[in-house]
């Protein structure tokens, strides 16, 4: 069993999740899960279908147990099946049992929200608008309240994020 902490960071389309999650992980000198979609759009040029949502939240939660065996003491998920659950339900009206169940029962030691203040930027098949942006952060800001899970919402350029996380961090490790 690894000792190390898993930190999720959640958020919506083109919010700065992948480039927090690889700055955190050269600040502490560790290890970063890059979200598996990316990959999969690249790999299939196309976006997935719905019963392919399941492949994608499994398919991350591997990659980050084996990054975890290799962490040193963090371990930063860039997205979690609760994010692939949410634009599951966004796209397809539903995620199946399998993904729901995945997404309620994966837990991480810290979250963190990436707010949607940078600039939206197109990024090929994987991205569609702001006002989709803002809609899928209010639903996971939301889903977050209801579940009753602590978590940072992290705004502002990289470095004043990085400030953020480092902050709250040094709680974690006390």
């Amino acid at each position: 069993m690894s000792s190390v902490n898993r930190i999720a960071i959640l958020g919506a389309e083109s919010s700065g999740k992948s480039q927090l999650a690889e700055a955190l992980a050269n600040r502490y000198q560790t290890l970063w899960v890059p979200e598996y979609l990316r990959e999969f759009v690249e790999t299939h040029q196309r976006v997935p279908q719905a019963e392919e949502q399941i492949l994608i939240a499994t398919t991350q939660v591997q990659r980050e147990t084996a990054l975890a065996l290799r962490a040193k003491d963090w371990l930063f998920c860039d997205t979690t099946p609760l994010m692939t659950a949410i634009y599951s339900r966004h796209y397809f009206s539903v995620a199946d049992a399998a993904l729901a169940q995945l997404e309620l029962s994966h837990a991480y030691d810290f979250t963190l929200v990436t707010a949607p203040d940078f600039p939206w930027t197109a990024d090929g098949l994987q991205r569609e608008s702001a006002s989709v942006r803002q809609r899928v952060h209010e639903e996971l800001l939301d889903i977050l309240d209801q579940r009753e899970m602590p978590f940072l919402l992290v705004e502002g350029s990289l470095q004043n994020r990085l400030e953020q996380v480092e902050f709250a961090l040094s709680f974690l490790l006390a």
